[in-house]
């Protein structure tokens, strides 16, 4: 559980480099001139030794001769397709390494890190080796590559690895799916049903598509996308039934036996030879006369652990757009294997884990219904605003600078009257609007900028609750405010190439930047205060029990594969909500400074500890765990001493901007 840092000695001290603040001073920040990185790294001596850190692996090297071989972790598979990279350590800083030939630096502390090609194979092998004076030392690590079949053959081939979709999937009547794989290039590809009729695809022209990471961290993306399309991919369109019936459309029956004559094959004919496979797909069209309406439970066991909210998709897997709360009620209009489609209205929908929804009665009418009247509640630290509904029916709130959207699904308005409930200076207006048939839109517009909200049923009445924001001296912005800080992980958390893990890092940082808190006078809360293992929603839970009125988490960056991060390296920050913008890009702005390394820029993410609705949050990506110099900042107490810096800098930043707008 979270508790408050205890006051530390109020004795003037060297130790941050800034004057000791004394009741009633004004705030001074820190200076804002660019900062060299710190010198922290004197030269590793120990044995010679290889270790890979990255990809993971088992630790356990076999021994052949003088070289040894290590593989990667069962199951672990590299994603990239041109290029990956590897880190690690020698053990000592004077090595020189090589791998597959090509030479690697090596930091002081032994910590190394190689940006590498791939082979146009299904398994990587580089051959890595290490010199220290009269010392040699000798590995062989294999890798497994995901998606990557061998050298493709002479002749007609398919890569069964391609096929997409795979699984079960339900539609509308008349929607639609496209369905792609790679095959050779120029074969004939065809699908064959089980009543042996046949379905052409067409060469997919499209450049082949980048992953998710290159998209998201890759700076140098642009000059990626006019690589040419490979023409091993093949796409159709299907907008019926197709294979053996894909069971209930919330629960998937057993698969069918490989036997079963409805399964789809896909062919690929280069004269003489033909590929053949069965594509492991069961796709099944939802009758529109039948009404299969769910209700949202995240939590079905009661264990009362869960945050009872569900999130929502535009897209099965995708970022989290809606956040329902349990006891929420929509009508289902299609599956894709453990993603349900909700039909929030006749325009919307949402996707949702299906394992987080329960089955209504069939023939429960799909929820409808009007919105009637509207009332303000104000209180001390917030005013709330009931919307009564005839249902739990599903809503989203679209947030701006000074104003609260709250669109409802499946109703029309009908109201007559909205009541104030008295002057409350937060609020200047409410109004609705009819967006659409069966969406209305009732509209909080704030006398000052959003600070936070949340919401609760009441019986079937929603309540939107909207926190006043603090009042702030622009003078001394950090007195008197509660702040929570987040160790990020465990579980979980990056390691550096010598072994350094971010959990620890990163605790270190979250004392260090509380102690700075108090003496500017700030209350601070530590979501964790120990090495224990701590969910995400008990940290956003922590933080809004508190009384915080804004979070930082912090924590140590790394790259997902395919991504060089000899070029994609340094600080960064990211917010979720609009109204954390701000308080991310200062956090970059002063971190940047402290630091001195490359500026990666802040950034929207889709990260748990950015989502809390009833406070300013933004996560913190200081350096990168995985490049060994920024990993020895990391690990010295003068950079974390730094990050701490940087993080009371961008907070006072914030709050002092925020204060000077809300006058």
């Amino acid at each position: 559980m979270p508790r408050p840092v205890t006051a530390f000695l109020a004795i003037c001290s060297g130790l941050w480099g800034v004057a000791c603040m004394l009741a009633g001073s004004p705030y001074e920040p820190f200076p804002t001139g660019p900062r060299q990185p710190p010198s922290v790294a004197a030269t590793s001596s120990g044995p010679l030794e290889i270790t890979v850190v990255h990809p993971p692996n088992d630790g356990d090297a076999a021994g052949a001769g003088d070289r040894l071989l290590l593989r990667a972790d069962s199951g672990y598979q590299i994603q990239s397709r041109d290029s990956t990279f590897l880190f690690g350590s020698t053990g000592r800083g004077d090595a020189r390494l090589l791998i597959n030939g090509r030479e690697v630096a090596v930091y002081p502390t032994g910590g190394w890190l190689a940006w590498l090609p791939l082979p146009n194979d299904s398994l990587a092998r580089f051959e890595i080796a290490a010199v220290a004076g009269t010392e040699v030392a000798e590995m062989e690590f294999v890798v497994p590559l995901a998606a990557r079949p061998a050298v493709p053959p002479e002749g007609a081939w398919i890569d069964s690895t391609s096929l997409s979709p795979t699984g079960d999937v339900w539609l509308r009547q008349g929607e639609g799916l496209a369905l792609s794989l790679r095959a050779t290039p120029g074969a004939d590809v065809q699908a064959v049903l089980g009543d042996g009729r046949r379905v052409p695809f067409v060469t997919d022209p499209r450049p082949d598509p980048l992953s998710w990471g290159a998209r998201a961290f890759d700076s140098q993306v642009s000059n990626r996308d006019s690589v040419p399309a490979s023409r091993d991919r093949f796409v159709t369109w299907w907008v019926s039934r197709l294979g053996p019936g894909p069971g209930h459309l919330l629960q998937p029956d057993s698969v069918p036996e490989p036997e079963d004559t409805s399964w789809v094959w896909v062919e690929a004919v280069v004269v003489p030879d033909t590929a053949r496979i069965r594509w492991p797909l069961r796709i099944g069209v939802v009758d529109p006369n039948m009404s299969l309406v769910v209700v949202v439970d995240d939590d079905p066991s009661g264990s009362g652990t869960t945050d009872a909210t569900l999130p929502g998709r535009p897209v099965p897997y995708g970022t989290y757009h809606w956040f329902f709360p349990n006891g929420t009620v929509a009508a289902v209009s299609g599956r894709s294997n453990d993603q349900i489609r909700l039909q929030l209205s006749r325009t919307s929908v949402a996707w949702v884990d299906a394992a987080e929804v329960a089955g209504l009665p069939l023939g429960t009418p799909p929820p409808r219904g009007r919105v009637r009247s509207l009332r303000l509640s104000p209180a001390d630290s917030s005013t709330t605003l009931r919307i009564p509904l005839p249902a739990r029916l599903p809503f989203s709130i679209e947030e701006n600078r000074a104003e609260l959207r709250v669109r409802l699904y499946g109703v029309a308005a009908d109201t007559d009257w909205i009541q104030y409930g008295g002057t409350d200076p937060l609020v200047r207006l409410v109004a609705f609007s009819q967006d659409s048939e069966d969406e209305t839109v009732v509209t909080l517009s704030l006398a000052r900028e959003v600070w936070g909200y949340r919401t609760r049923w009441d019986g079937n009445d929603l309540l939107v609750e909207v926190r006043r924001p603090p009042l702030i001296d622009a003078q001394r912005p950090l007195r008197g405010r509660t702040i929570a800080l987040d160790a990020g992980h465990p579980p979980g958390g990056a390691k550096g190439p010598t072994g350094h893990w971010e959990p620890d890092v990163v605790l270190g940082v979250a004392l260090k930047t509380a102690e700075l808190l108090e003496r500017y006078g700030a209350r601070v809360v530590l979501t964790r205060d120990s090495d224990d293992p701590m969910g995400l929603y008990e940290r956003t839970l922590a933080a809004e029990q508190s009384g915080a009125e804004l979070l930082v988490s912090i924590h140590a960056n790394a790259l997902p594969d395919g991504v060089n991060p000899l070029v994609n390296n340094g600080t960064s920050v990211y917010y979720f909500h609009p109204r954390s913008a701000d308080l991310a890009r200062e956090l970059n702005r002063a971190l940047v400074r402290q630091f001195g390394f490359p500026d990666l820029g802040f950034g929207r993410g889709d990260l748990a500890l950015a989502r809390p609705t009833w406070m300013p949050s933004a996560l913190a990506e200081g350096l990168f765990m995985m490049i060994p110099e920024q990993e020895a900042v990391l690990v010295s107490d003068e950079g974390q001493r730094r990050y701490a810096r940087g993080i009371v800098e961008g907070v006072a930043a914030f709050l002092r901007e925020r204060a000077l707008r809300d006058r």
